[in-house]
Parts: structure tokens; C-alpha cells; sequence
């Protein structure tokens, strides 16, 4: 019997950051990650996602801790793998567009405090809004050795998105100096054969390695990541199992058993993951019981696949529907945000995108007539401020919001002047550290209200000791 060639599949874990920001809203704490840290890196992961995407947001907002201290206590344990973190091009880890001085600095941090692999993405796919990030990372690797940069493709469906677009896509994420490909399918929107497909038509068009990270919203991302490491895959994107499936990704211990005696086999020992899996069991039994982890995420949504919408995205619209006393209109608002997607040039549903078009929906419905009101982000998607999309918007729409301007052709940061200075200045007060200054490029007023509250312990801490002191060494 001819010898089947061996391809071990590896796997990104992604508990500490993907796993509980789609499960549990991004509310794990860092004290609660670093005791594990030690069993996780006995692993073997490909590498663990561990910070970005909303982890630092609501790290300030919520968990009233710094991010980048999360990551260099993340680092000191993780000696013998990769850490990774999910980038949003232009938009760095906020909202808007920075210019190309923050996104140089903020790279340059990443990577300094610990990151290994950016994952860098754009809602509209848009190539030139992640140009910078890459040129960054590769400055940095070319300096120093350091850094990894992967291109995300964000995974949606339409007209446009044939699979020479997908193809196509490859070849140019490998010119622009990428280290390798995601396919970012946020709403678990790719079927097994499509993925087969895709697979298949990228790899004939670039040599670099391509990862699949999926969510299992709709029930089929296990059968998915089955199909694509037959088809290829290098890398899928896994969760340890109590915080897998629902809107999380599929279970970690569930793909290694899968593949186990196959040609892809992970090697990776199930009673380690075991003793893993047996830390965040109670975790999230407490998590369910306090109401941080609605058991509705648990469950197979099919809308997603109906409608296209990522879970967090439904979520969201439903609470503003709730707000307006207008649950009623749920049905109509799904049935208008293919409407309004199509009319901003059909680009794929993630941070920000997705938000966007979900909120103007809902206001196209309420309201009684299309655009009657359109949101400050819709009027900047038709100025062309967060980029290209692969489609033509509707002009009818344009003139209606915003009737008689220029409409941006390039990239909305190519208008931008440099912002690290004027930001250094406004928040110098706060500075304690130079990375404080990119946490308040991000979100000024979270971070400002982060540094109040972390000046406020330290003088308690102060205190303290003086108190301590003084009973000590009475005068």
C-alpha cells in the first residue's frame, strides 16, 4: 500500500481572545488567563490568539485594566509559542481611519510587547487600508527578525464574489509583501464544498500559506474545516470546548480527534487539552449563571445563512429594536439589510461594515422611508471614507445623502496628517508609559476615564504604604 503523504493540520487556539469576545462580550479578565498559560503552551499551538479585536476596548471600558500590560503578562508565560492578535487595517483596533504615523507606532508596540502574527483585515476588503499595517510589520521583521504579517480576507457572499475575485485576492495579498492568508468567515457563512473550491482556485494562485478561521453561528464550520484541510488548508482556527461552538468557533479537542490517524493528524495530546478543558469548565458554568453568557449564542442561528448576518450583528440590532419599543419590525429590518448592503456596494458584514449597514436598516424601517435619516458612518461609507467596495454604490442613494460632494477615489488616509504629536500633546498629563499615548489614539475618552481610575489605586497604593510605614517606624 503506497505511503500517504503527511500534512499534520495546525491549529490557532483562540480561548483567550476570539473564543470568550464572541461567547461572553470580551469579559475574561487577565488573571483569570495566566494561570493556564503554562498547560497552553506545553500544547504546540500554531500560535494562540490572545489580544486585539474588541479585547482592548473592553479591557479599558469594562475590565478597568491596561491591554498592554494583558499582553506582556501573556508573553512572560508564553515561552515557547506564537502569540497573535486580529488588527483592523486603517482602523487599527477602533473605529475610525488613523493616519499612517499611529499605525506605524501601534505595530511597532504590538510587536515589542510581545506579538508575533498580526492578522490584518478590512471590512470592505479593500487592499490599500492594509497596505501600512504590512509594510509596518515587515520593516520591523526586516530590522529585528520579529513579526508576521497575515492578511485576513473577509469571507462574504454576492454577485462580486466569484472565485476568481477570491483567487485574484491571493495573488495580490502575496504582492503586497504578506507573510500569509486568512479567510476570515465571520458569519460562518462557508459551506464545505465552497470551501473545497476556494481553497483549491487560492492555493493555484499563491504559494503562501492560507488559514481558515470560521465562526459555528450556522451549524456547519466543523463540516467546513473538514473539507478545507483536505483541500489544502494549513491552519484552522479552534476554541477549547467550553467556550466552543454557538457563535464561537468549533471546539479544539473535537478537530484534533477528528484528524487523529489521518494523514493530518495534529499530534496533539487530548489529556493535556483535557486538563486545559477541565480550567475553563467552571468558568463558563459561572459565566451562564451570572447572565454574562446568554445561552441564545449556544445554538445553531440558520438566519445567518438566510440572511448573511453575523451573530453579533443580530444581537445588536435586536437590542436597538428594543430600545425603539419596535421588536415587531424585526422581520422587516432583516428583510432590509440585503437592501441597504447592496445600495453601499455589497461589502462583506464585519467591524465596521456590519454595524452600518444594520443600524441603517433599522432607521430605513423605523423611519417609514429609505435614508430619510442616514447615520454620520453611512454618509462617510458613500464619501468613500472607509474605502473602495467591490461593487458600484447606488448613485440614487448618494444623492439623496449626500447630494453635490466628492466622493474619495484612494484611501481616506492619504488625506490625513500626521496625528502622533497632537495626540502625545492632548493626553500628556496621563502618560506614564509611550503606549498610553495609543491607547488614547484609540478611544480617547475610555482611556482618559482608565487613566483617572488607575492614577486614583496608585495614590490608594501610596497611601497605603505611607500608613504601613508609619505604624512601623512610629516617630
Amino acid at each position: 500500500m503506497a505511503e500517504v503523504n503527511k500534512k499534520p493540520i495546525k491549529i490557532t487556539e483562540t480561548v483567550l481572545r476570539d473564543a470568550h469576545q464572541s461567547l461572553i462580550a470580551t469579559r475574561m479578565p487577565t488573571e483569570f488567563m495566566l494561570p493556564i498559560v503554562e498547560k497552553m503552551d506545553k500544547v504546540g499551538y500554531h500560535s494562540v490568539e490572545c489580544w486585539g479585536g474588541a479585547t482592548f476596548d473592553a479591557s479599558l471600558r469594562f475590565l478597568k485594566e491596561d491591554p498592554w500590560d494583558r499582553l506582556r503578562k501573556l508573553r512572560d508565560g508564553f515561552k515557547n509559542t506564537k502569540l497573535q492578535m486580529l488588527f483592523r487595517g486603517q482602523n487599527i483596533l477602533g473605529y475610525r481611519p488613523y493616519a499612517d504615523d499611529v499605525v506605524d507606532a501601534f505595530v511597532e508596540k504590538s510587536i515589542a510587547n510581545g506579538i508575533d502574527i498580526i492578522r490584518i483585515f478590512d471590512c470592505l476588503n479593500y487592499l490599500p487600508n492594509l497596505q501600512e499595517a504590512v509594510n509596518a510589520t515587515n520593516e520591523i521583521k526586516r530590522r529585528e527578525g520579529r513579526g508576521h504579517a497575515q492578511v485576513a480576507l473577509s469571507y462574504t457572499l454576492g454577485d462580486a464574489y466569484t472565485l476568481e475575485y477570491w483567487a485574484d485576492m491571493a495573488k495580490k495579498i502575496e504582492e503586497m509583501g504578506a507573510d500569509s492568508i486568512c479567510i476570515k468567515d465571520m458569519a460562518g457563512l462557508l459551506l464545505p464544498y465552497k470551501a473545497t473550491e476556494m481553497i483549491k482556485a487560492m492555493k493555484e494562485n499563491t504559494s503562501l500559506p492560507i488559514q481558515l478561521h470560521s465562526h459555528y453561528t450556522s451549524g456547519v464550520a466543523g463540516m467546513t474545516y473538514m473539507k478545507a484541510v483536505e483541500s489544502g488548508v494549513d491552519v484552522i482556527d479552534t476554541a477549547m470546548s467550553p467556550l466552543a461552538m454557538g457563535t464561537s468557533q468549533p471546539a479544539t479537542e473535537v478537530m484534533v480527534e477528528a484528524f487523529k490517524g489521518t494523514p493530518y493528524d495534529t499530534g496533539l495530546d487530548q489529556d493535556l487539552l483535557a486538563e486545559i478543558a477541565d480550567y475553563f469548565a467552571p468558568y463558563r458554568e459561572e459565566c451562564l449563571k451570572n447572565g454574562l453568557m446568554n445561552p441564545k449564542v449556544l445554538g445553531v442561528n440558520i438566519k445567518t445563512l438566510l440572511y448573511q448576518v453575523p451573530g453579533g450583528m443580530l444581537s445588536n440590532m435586536v437590542s436597538q429594536l428594543k430600545e425603539q419599543n419596535a421588536e415587531d419590525k424585526y422581520r422587516a429590518v432583516l428583510e432590509e439589510i440585503p437592501r441597504v448592503r447592496k445600495d453601499l456596494g455589497e461589502p462583506p458584514l464585519v467591524t465596521p461594515s456590519s454595524q452600518i449597514v444594520g443600524t441603517q436598516a433599522v432607521f430605513n424601517v423605523l423611519m417609514g422611508e429609505r435614508y430619510k435619516m442616514a447615520t454620520k458612518e453611512t454618509k462617510g461609507m458613500l464619501r468613500g471614507e472607509y474605502g473602495q467596495t467591490v461593487k458600484p454604490m447606488s448613485q440614487e442613494v448618494i444623492d439623496k445623502v449626500i447630494p453635490g460632494e466628492k466622493r474619495l477615489t484612494g484611501r481616506f488616509a492619504d488625506t490625513l496628517e500626521n496625528e502622533m504629536d497632537k495626540l502625545e500633546g492632548e493626553m500628556k498629563q496621563w502618560k506614564q508609559q509611550d503606549e498610553d499615548v495609543l491607547s488614547y489614539a484609540l478611544f480617547p475618552q475610555v482611556a482618559t476615564d482608565f487613566f483617572k481610575y488607575r492614577q486614583a489605586q496608585q495614590e490608594k497604593v501610596d497611601v497605603t504604604q505611607a500608613d504601613t510605614e508609619n505604624k512601623a517606624y512610629p516617630v
